[in-house]
């Protein structure tokens, strides 16, 4: 009897053993080891390096769009339908389409071209009467440059300012010089920020009639001044943000009469602002920097004095991706982010909204 329990022992010791063993592997791994990184599309993963949040606000939709081989140029700027939900797409380079149009679930619409754009820096799409139409900044250096133009759904050309060829300064007639982009409110007014390394260092307001309500800026670094402003935007309290990318920070502005309200120099050591935007909730300032591959989330400012800003998340990109300007749908929460040297466009979703 006692031969026929040894070999029921000797399996009984073996497997304890295994377990024993299986154990310490599993510890010594862990102490061993770095430790895993977040779930792939967090901000933590894009990091890559210690966070310096506690927070992940977003992640990126892997998903988005279908077809990425439809971007077959340099892709500089994207625009969101508030209405329609087309995700605008910009894009660079010889014999492309200089427009691509995408669904929000990512499913490719259409794209189209015109010889009257030459060289597309920022785009904006509203959904005002009588339609959708695309406003679309030009930088090129031809005849049709140096201006920002409007556009129907299709790409018919329907309103263009400037004086197509010509740089300059006047208000009267309006002359543009490289701008980089164009903001336009609920109100109908326009945001304009001229100056994408040109003569320009400017802020200007147009009425929706396109008649000048103000104007500030020049070349230099102190308030109302700026050095490349590069991108902008209006908060829903009033405030314009503009990306004084030369100057490393961001100057706010009173919409209604154009005063000064301050600047926010301590979170741009690094790299300047490239593009401002802000979160569907109206919570974040979203920022791109171009050089360090990197977004910004700041936490928005309550009315009155805009303080200093405090960076509430980030999501640092692959090298060489660039990421140059960014829009945001305002039904989603999606963040649409154009890069340059990744010649793509993506998309991140807020973590947690239903």
């Amino acid at each position: 009897m006692l031969n026929k329990l040894r070999p029921l022992v000797w399996l009984r010791q073996f497997r304890l053993m295994a377990v024993a063993i299986v154990i310490v592997t599993l510890v010594c791994l862990r102490l061993l080891l770095p430790v895993r990184a977040p779930g792939v599309g967090t901000s933590a993963y894009f990091l890559g390096r210690k966070r310096i949040s506690e927070i992940s606000l977003y992640k990126l939709d892997l998903g988005w769009p279908k077809f990425p081989s439809f971007f077959t140029g340099q892709v500089f700027a994207v625009a969101v339908d508030p209405v329609d939900d087309i995700v605008y797409v910009a894009q660079r380079g010889e014999s492309v389409p200089k427009i691509l149009m995408f669904s929000e679930h990512g499913y490719f619409l259409q794209a189209w071209n015109t010889t009257s754009i030459e060289m597309p820096h920022g785009i904006f799409a509203t959904s005002t009467s009588p339609g959708t139409s695309l406003w679309v900044t030009d930088v090129g250096n031809g005849k049709y440059g140096h201006t920002i133009k409007q556009y129907s759904r299709s790409g018919k050309l329907l309103q263009m300012l400037g004086t197509p060829g010509i740089p300059g300064s006047s208000l009267n007639p309006l002359q543009f010089d490289q701008p980089a982009e164009v903001f336009i409110s609920k109100k109908g007014d326009l945001y304009i920020v001229d100056g994408d390394g040109g003569l320009n260092n400017r802020l200007i307001k147009l009425d929706p009639g396109f008649g000048v309500s103000w104007m500030k800026g020049e070349k230099g670094d102190k308030a109302s001044q700026f050095y490349i402003p590069h991108s902008v935007t209006v908060d829903n309290v009033g405030r314009v943000w503009v990306a004084d990318r030369g100057n490393k920070r961001l100057q706010a502005f009173d919409a209604e009469l154009g005063d000064w309200l301050g600047a926010w120099a301590s979170c741009f050591t690094d790299d300047g602002p490239s593009s401002v935007r802000l979160t569907y909730d109206n919570k974040y300032l979203i920022v791109a920097q171009l050089n360090v591959n990197r977004l910004m989330f700041l936490s928005m400012p309550p009315i009155g004095s805009i303080g200093t800003c405090h960076v509430a998340d980030t999501i640092q990109l692959a090298d060489g991706v660039k990421p140059h300007l960014v829009d945001v749908s305002l039904k989603t929460g999606a963040i649409y982010v154009a890069e340059i040297g990744a010649r793509q466009a993506q998309r991140f979703v807020p973590i947690g909204k239903k």
